[in-house]
């Protein structure tokens, strides 16, 4: 019988990178046991599940507070299965809010924590640096500045290269004839791409103004308009929300998409750093719910939301938030880059560069993995 750990991611991104790690751990730790919170690629990786991510996707502050009584069932829960089954070390990935509050409940159980992606700390101030320092073992970091960043405040970090990058270089994408094929896609006409998240309390808010700028730029410049569906949010209830008969829809299959597309329309999020990565030009869009809006604005401290803009320091890509975020508004965005070529070529330039950033590493998984078990086995 091996040692046992538990991973907790509480969204899909989370559950796309912890799957990866799974596989390198139980590559150099076959008879590991893993435990936690994920999805179906962590699952089908072999973690045990405890819950599953679609328990958790609630977003904001005003819904976290709406399902706090099911959160602190779930962490009780977790923590009596961690001291039942003796395990020794808990891996957080990202989901600040939760799992920052769980870091310091495990404390109390001596258990070894290790935190792979980091929550952005940068950005919302150094309140949650005091609570890193104070539970976490290891930071496992995916950004080159936030090491540097962790340094300078005593916190113990290690840049690993970032998951997104191992997975593109290792991902088979479709040709472009393959891809349109397998979705019915017309050769003629050009990809407007949605990417509306995958959450359903987002997609409410977002995807109407966007499908409604986006088939007015379909009109204007004879485009085809293709949503994105993560495997969180079903196709059926997406046509209750909006009236997608003027779409093709594309299922879990965002790179490829990405890879084929003119332009993005694009959620803040991870898709905007995948994008990015596949240079893909975009406008980034995001709308909550007012009040938990209100409240983030006044904690964050950058000046932009998206992730290329951060790692370019400047605004490369343009950026539609809260009620700057229509229809109308996302025409007038897109068309510019339609209309000037030149645009558009400056604006795959400064994606290019975003890569560089990076450095040399191209294996996260396998790195964080090593260092786990190190500490598994301190």
């Amino acid at each position: 019988m091996g040692d046992s750990i538990m991973i907790i991611a509480g969204e899909s991104s989370g559950d796309l990178h912890g799957a990866e790690l799974v596989k390198s751990l139980l590559r150099l730790s076959p008879q590991l046991n893993v435990y936690g919170i994920g999805g179906d690629r962590m699952r089908q990786a072999g973690v045990k599940l405890n819950y599953h991510i679609n328990n958790f996707s609630f977003l904001g502050f005003v819904e976290v507070i709406k399902h706090l009584s099911f959160i602190k069932k779930a962490q009780s829960k977790l923590l009596e299965f961690i001291a039942e089954r003796k395990i020794k070390l808990v891996v957080l990935i990202d989901y600040p809010g939760f799992n920052l509050n769980f870091a310091k409940k495990l404390k109390k159980l001596k258990v070894k924590i290790v935190y792979y992606i980091s929550p952005q700390v940068w950005a919302w101030g150094e309140g949650r640096v005091k609570r890193i320092k104070k539970y976490v073992n290891e930071m496992l970091v995916v950004f080159p500045f936030e090491e540097k960043f962790y340094s300078e405040r005593n916190v113990k970090a290690t840049y690993v290269g970032h998951p997104l990058i191992e997975r593109l270089n290792n991902f088979n994408f479709l040709s472009k004839e393959e891809f349109f094929d397998k979705y019915g896609l017309t050769k003629e006409k050009e990809i407007i791409a949605i990417f509306p998240g995958s959450r359903k309390d987002e997609a409410i808010k977002i995807l109407p103004p966007v499908f409604e700028g986006a088939q007015m730029l379909a009109r204007k410049f004879n485009l085809q308009i293709v949503i994105a569906v993560a495997d969180t949010i079903e196709v059926d209830w997406l046509k209750s929300i909006v009236n997608i008969e003027e779409a093709k829809v594309v299922k879990s299959d965002s790179y490829n998409l990405m890879k084929r597309s003119a332009f993005g329309i694009i959620k803040s999020g991870t898709s905007t750093l995948e994008a990015a990565l596949i240079e893909l030009p975009m406008v980034v869009v995001y709308k909550t719910n007012y009040l938990t809006y209100l409240i983030g604005k006044s904690l964050v401290k950058l000046k932009t939301i998206s992730m290329p803009n951060i790692l370019a320091r400047k605004k490369i890509v343009p950026e539609l938030i809260q009620n700057e975020l229509t229809g109308e508004n996302v025409f007038k965005t897109v068309s510019a880059y339609f209309n000037e070529r030149d645009k558009l070529s400056a604006l795959k330039n400064e994606l290019r560069k975003i890569k560089e950033i990076f450095g040399n590493k191209s294996s996260a998984s396998e790195e964080s993995a090593k260092i786990i078990m190190d500490l598994l086995n301190a």
